[in-house]
C-alpha cells in the first residue's frame, strides 16, 4: 500500500459499504442505494484529501520582527531586535532612548563599547554591562536572547540608579569611619600616653582629660546625627499630621539652639504666627541645626536673625541669617550633601559633624517644603525654609 492509500478514510469507506448492504437487504432500490455509496464515499475521500489546518507557527514565523513588534512597542523597557546584524525593531522606549534613527543600522553602530559588540558578535545569548552609552556616566545592561541564527531581541536596563546609590552608600560609610576614627585615634593616644606614664604632670593630666573628654563629645554629636539622619530618611515619605503652632516652636528651638552661652546674640522678627502639619520634634531640629550654624560660622559676636513672615504664596517662612563672612558661590549647591564642609579644620573645631544640612534638607522635604540657601561674601549667609501652610477652608 503507498501513501496516497494510507491517507484514504478506510473506517468511514467500510461503514459506507455495510450501510450500502444495509439497503439492498432491506429492499432499497439498487439504483438509490448505489447513488448513495458513490455520495458518501466520494465525501470522505474528498475531505481527507484536505491538507489539516496548521497547529502552531513554525519558528521562524512565530518570532518573526512583524509578529513582535506589536507586542513590544509600548513596553516600558527598551528593546530592539536585530536581523542578520541590523536592527528591524526598536520599540518605543529604544527609540526615545537613541533615536529613531537606529532602524536599519548595523548593531555594532549603535553599541561601540568593546563588551558590548563582543556580546554581539557572538552566536550566543549573553548579558553585557556598557557605561556612557547615552549620557557620560550611566550604566545600562544588554540582555541579549538569540531566538534562531540571524534574529535575536535585546534588553536594555538602566542601572544608573542602583550604581549612584551603592556609590553613595560606600562614600556614607567611608566618610562616617574617617570623621570617627580621627577623634577615636586621639581618645586612645591620650590614654595609652596616660596609662604608661602615671607621673604626668597634674596640668598635663588635666589638658590630656579634656581633650579626651571633648573628643568623646565628638563622637557622641557624630552618631546622634547619624541616627538623627537614619530616622529622618526612614520616615521620609510618610507625611506628618499633627498640626503645630510655628511661633512658639521657633522660639523655644531657637533659643535651644542658642544656650545660654550665647542667647544674647539671637533675635526673633516674628511677624505672623502660622498652625502647620509637622513633626514637632524635627521641626526643633531644624530651628537648632540653622540658629547653630549661624552662630557657629557667623561672625564671631555678631548676631544671628531669625525671622518668621508669610510669603506671597501664603506659605510660613523661616529665615535664619547671619553676618559672617559669607560662602563662595561654588560651595553652595555641595552644601546639603553628607559631611560636606566648605573649611574642614573650622567645622570640626567648633564642633561641626557636617550633617547639619543634610538632616534639614530631609526633614524640610519630608514636610513638603523647600530650602534654599543664598549668600554673599562679605555679607553673610541667609537659610530659608518655607513650609505649606494647610488651608482652612473644608
Amino acid at each position: 500500500m503507498d501513501g496516497s492509500d494510507s491517507n484514504l478514510p478506510w473506517p468511514g469507506i467500510l461503514l459506507a459499504l455495510l450501510s450500502f448492504i444495509g439497503l439492498l437487504v432491506l429492499g432499497t432500490d439498487i439504483f438509490l442505494a448505489v447513488a448513495i455509496l458513490i455520495l458518501w464515499v466520494g465525501t470522505l475521500i474528498l475531505a481527507s484529501s484536505r491538507p489539516p489546518p496548521p497547529r502552531d507557527l513554525p519558528q521562524e514565523e512565530a518570532f518573526s520582527s512583524t509578529n513582535m513588534k506589536p507586542l513590544l512597542e509600548y513596553s516600558g523597557t527598551p528593546v530592539v531586535m536585530t536581523e542578520k546584524g541590523k536592527i528591524s525593531v526598536a520599540n518605543r522606549s529604544a527609540r526615545k532612548l537613541l533615536g529613531s534613527h537606529i532602524v536599519g543600522q548595523d548593531i555594532r553602530m549603535v553599541f561601540r563599547q568593546p563588551k558590548a559588540i563582543k556580546l554581539l558578535d557572538s552566536k550566543k545569548s549573553g548579558i553585557a554591562s556598557i557605561v556612557g552609552l547615552v549620557r557620560r556616566k550611566d550604566i545600562w545592561r544588554l540582555n541579549r536572547q538569540v531566538l534562531k541564527n540571524d534574529l535575536s531581541v535585546i534588553e536594555l536596563i538602566n542601572q544608573t540608579n542602583e550604581a549612584d546609590i551603592t556609590r553613595a552608600h560606600t562614600d556614607f560609610v567611608a566618610n562616617a569611619s574617617h570623621e570617627l576614627r580621627t577623634p577615636l585615634a586621639s581618645v586612645i593616644g591620650y590614654v595609652e600616653t596616660l596609662q604608661e606614664d602615671p607621673d604626668v604632670p597634674a596640668a598635663t593630666r588635666a589638658k590630656f582629660l579634656d581633650t579626651i573628654h571633648g573628643e568623646a563629645q565628638r563622637m557622641q554629636s557624630l552618631v546622634s546625627d547619624l541616627m538623627s539622619l537614619s530616622r529622618v530618611v526612614a520616615e521620609k515619605h510618610e507625611q506628618p499630621d499633627d498640626m503645630l503652632q510655628l511661633e512658639a516652636l521657633v522660639r523655644t528651638a531657637g533659643r535651644d539652639g542658642a544656650g545660654p552661652k550665647r542667647l544674647d546674640r539671637l533675635e526673633f522678627d516674628i511677624r505672623q504666627d502660622f498652625t502647620i502639619q509637622g513633626d514637632e520634634r524635627q521641626l526643633e531640629q531644624v530651628v537648632r541645626n540653622l540658629v547653630d550654624n549661624g552662630l557657629k560660622y557667623g561672625a564671631a559676636d555678631g548676631p544671628v536673625k531669625v525671622t518668621l513672615s508669610e510669603t506671597v504664596n501664603g506659605e510660613a517662612m523661616l529665615e535664619v541669617k547671619d553676618e559672617g563672612d559669607g560662602i563662595p558661590e561654588e560651595h553652595i549647591p555641595h552644601l546639603t550633601r553628607r559631611f560636606y564642609r566648605t573649611d574642614p579644620g573650622r567645622s570640626r573645631a567648633s564642633g561641626g559633624t557636617g550633617l547639619g544640612l543634610a538632616i534639614v534638607k530631609h526633614i524640610v522635604e519630608r514636610h513638603r517644603g523647600r530650602l534654599d540657601i543664598v549668600s554673599e561674601i562679605g555679607s553673610g549667609t541667609t537659610v530659608t525654609v518655607r513650609l505649606p501652610v494647610p488651608s482652612s477652608k473644608n
